[in-house]
C-alpha cells in the first residue's frame, strides 16, 4: 500500500470514529462517557481487521473525540484523551494482528478499554464530584480499588455489547461489500 494510500485510510477512519463518537455525546443519554459506556463509534473499530490504517486512525479518531471534551471538562478529559487514545491504540493493533480470527481478534478493543479507562474513570468521577451519592449515604472516597474493579465489569460489559452487537455485523456487512480487499492491498 502506498504511503499516501495509508495516510489517506487512517485520515477517513479517524473523522469517522471522531464524528460518530461526538454525535453520540450530543445526545441527552450518557451513552459515550461515564462508568457504563455505549459508544457506538466503537463498532467502527472493525476496519482495524481490514486494514492496518485502521491503528493510528482509530488512535488518532479517539484522541480527536476525547479532546473536544477537553472543552467540557477541562484538564481532566487530558487522562481520557491520552490514555483512551492508548487503549484505542492497543485494541486496534490487536485486532490487526489477529484479523484472521474475528472473533478473537474483537476482544482487543473490550479488553484494552476495560482494563485502561476504568483506571483513570475513579478520577474524573471525583472530579465531577460523583464519589458521593448522598441519598443512599455512599461516599467512595479512597475506594480507588473497588471503584476500577467496577469499571472494568461496565465499561467490559458496555464495549463487548457494542463490538459483538453492533460492530461483528458491521464486519459482516463491510466483509460483504469487498472491504477485505483493503487487507490484500497491505
Amino acid at each position: 500500500m502506498s504511503r499516501t494510500r495509508y495516510i489517506a485510510q487512517a485520515g477517513v477512519i479517524a473523522a469517522v470514529y471522531a464524528a460518530l463518537t461526538l454525535l453520540v455525546l450530543q445526545l441527552p443519554s450518557q451513552l459515550g462517557w461515564g462508568l457504563v459506556q455505549f459508544r457506538v463509534s466503537e463498532a467502527v473499530t472493525v476496519v482495524a481487521l481490514f486494514t492496518p490504517a485502521g491503528i493510528p486512525g482509530l488512535a488518532v479518531g479517539t484522541l480527536l473525540a476525547n479532546a473536544f471534551m477537553f472543552t467540557q471538562v477541562g484538564p481532566l478529559a487530558l487522562l481520557d484523551v491520552v490514555f483512551g487514545s492508548l487503549g484505542s491504540l492497543l485494541g486496534a493493533a490487536w485486532m490487526w494482528r489477529m484479523r484472521k480470527r474475528p472473533l478473537l481478534a474483537l476482544a482487543g478493543p473490550v479488553i484494552a478499554n476495560a482494563l485502561i479507562v476504568p483506571a483513570y474513570l475513579p478520577i474524573l468521577l471525583k472530579g465531577f464530584g460523583l464519589y458521593e451519592v448522598p441519598f443512599l449515604g455512599i461516599d467512595l472516597e479512597g475506594h480507588w480499588l473497588s471503584m476500577y474493579l467496577l469499571g472494568v465489569a461496565a465499561v467490559g460489559i458496555g464495549e463487548a455489547v457494542v463490538i459483538y452487537g453492533v460492530g461483528l455485523p458491521l464486519y459482516a456487512g463491510l466483509k460483504r461489500l469487498g472491504f477485505s480487499r483493503l487487507a490484500e492491498d497491505s
